[in-house]
């Protein structure tokens, strides 16, 4: 019997279309099983510059959401970039698929919501280019968008390399049926051809809410700060996952200090955090979160709804324990101590809840 969720969750699972296909082919399957319709989206990432004194070039690339027959968002599938095992490099971009490349989060957001994600590579900079009263210029097959003073603002290029094959699932917030739901989207992509990729991971999201009082997000800094050897043992965190990093040490001694939420957040603006870490806090430490959530990024990668939700039964277990106003315990030493030991915690937080029901 697989584990229920009591948590309302979202969740992020990275897939890999076979070759001839894209994570458009899901969505578009996705949206005939149950009646509904894709609409284009675009994806923030960013990514390494091979340009000299730029550190990293920032882009959109094209996505879908998918929506029931009632149009109610069922998944959003965009590209990941640390998706990149059996993908062709030298692999010129399939009809219609290009991106959007600037060096400023401004200038993006603003590109973000003047250009269609569904329209044509030759028209992604037009609209923003009325801003400036200038016109994209081509360059072979790159256009290149500069102001009045020749300062580029945007290249619109195409996406080669079989960017169009990696799929993140994303999930809207699911407050039941958990499984099913999950089931709903990995059958239709298995029996596509969809696989997991080497590098991949399962995000979870949970709710932010119980974790903004001091004690809690201190027991959460706890865990991920003082367990992480036991949780990746316990998790099978997929060693190939990039984008994964332990918590900041000045972060996990505040922690153990019983701090305060602004000393918590004193110290998270110190070191920078950001969301690539074993546990991404970054939304709990800001007075405006884009989403109020804990997003959890050390689950392997699986197209199993069953081993999804057994792992994140187990990692729902240790969250509660970190509502516990007593502070989350430190790890034995020994490592198979340690992970006997997580695992004992997540048993006696399950006696309770079974004993409460």
């Amino acid at each position: 019997m697989t584990a229920a969720l009591h948590r309302r969750t979202g969740f992020e699972i990275e897939l890999m279309a076979p070759a001839g296909r894209s994570r458009r082919s899901l969505a578009e399957e996705l949206a005939r099983r149950c009646g509904g319709r894709i609409r284009p989206v675009w994806h923030h990432d960013s990514e390494p510059s091979l340009v000299p004194g730029l550190g990293r070039f920032l882009h959109l690339t094209q996505g879908f959401a998918v929506y029931d027959r009632d149009d109610a968002l069922l998944c959003t599938l965009v590209d990941d970039i640390t998706l990149v095992a059996g993908l062709d490099p030298d692999s010129p971009a399939a009809p219609g698929w290009f991106r959007i490349l600037s060096d400023d989060h401004r200038l993006l957001r603003l590109l973000a919501a003047q250009s269609d994600p569904g329209g044509t590579i030759g028209t992604a900079l037009d609209a923003t280019a009325r801003f400036w009263g200038v016109t994209a210029d081509r360059v072979d097959d790159v256009y290149r968008l500069d102001d009045g003073d020749g300062a580029t603002i945007a290249l619109a290029a195409p996406l080669v390399g079989e960017r169009e094959r990696p799929c993140e699932i994303v999930t809207p917030p699911l407050v039941r049926d958990h499984r099913a739901a999950l089931e709903y989207l990995l059958g239709p992509a298995r029996e596509l051809g969809f696989t997991v990729p080497a590098e991949a991971a399962v995000h979870l999201h949970v709710d932010g809410g119980p974790f903004r009082t001091p004690y809690a997000l201190a027991n959460l800094i706890r865990l991920f700060g003082h367990w992480r050897a036991p949780l990746r043992t316990i998790l099978q965190t997929n060693p190939a996952c990039t984008r994964l990093a332990p918590l900041p040490e000045p972060l996990i001694t505040v922690a153990d200090n019983v701090p305060s939420y602004d000393e918590l957040r004193a110290v998270a603006a110190d070191v920078r955090l950001t969301k690539y870490f074993d546990v991404n806090l970054t939304q709990l430490l800001t007075g405006k979160p884009v989403r109020d959530t804990v997003e959890i990024r050390i689950l392997p990668g699986t197209n199993d709804p069953a081993a999804i939700m057994d792992s994140a039964a187990v990692v729902e277990l240790l969250l509660d324990r970190c509502t516990d106003p007593e502070p989350f315990p430190l790890p034995p030493t020994h490592p198979l101590d340690a992970v006997d030991a997580l695992l004992t915690v997540a048993a006696d937080v399950l006696a309770d809840r079974e004993h409460r029901c």
